[in-house]
């Protein structure tokens, strides 16, 4: 079974929505609260930075459950100005806002998989997933 919703970011407002769809989501699975807290701070992590970098962009949240897998894939995608070095911006401590540089690297401590698409000028899509064990 595979279920999907989505939030589109444009205000800060929507960063919240797109958590607390992630939390309902995630909870629906049978995720623990820890777990839950994890999938929700990375969702907020992903919109954050379509707000910020990007003016609007996409949450997509897909709940998948199989006979062998659970698992929450949440997919950020924008069409803003692009990641220029993604081995950089994954690196802690790495800003360019000025911030502490703990996004993305947090996001992939928080989620089991991180994969990151980008293309200068056109956007980036960034898929991560956090399994149900």
């Amino acid at each position: 079974m595979t279920s999907k919703s989505s939030v589109e970011i444009i205000t800060e407002w929507d960063i919240i929505a797109a958590r607390q769809l992630g939390r309902n989501e995630a909870k629906a699975l049978g995720f623990g609260t820890v777990d839950q807290a994890r999938i929700t701070t990375a969702i907020s992590e992903l919109a954050r930075n379509i707000y910020l970098y990007a003016s609007m962009g996409m949450i997509e949240i897909e709940r998948i459950e199989t006979n062998t897998e659970k698992k929450i894939v949440v997919i950020a995608t924008d069409q803003g100005p692009g990641i220029k070095d993604i081995r950089k911006v994954t690196e802690d401590g790495y800003s360019t806002s000025g911030g502490l540089g703990a996004g993305l690297p947090g996001v992939k401590r928080l989620m089991d998989s991180l994969h990151i698409q980008s293309v200068i000028g056109e956007g980036t899509t960034i898929r991560t997933e956090k399994w149900l064990r």
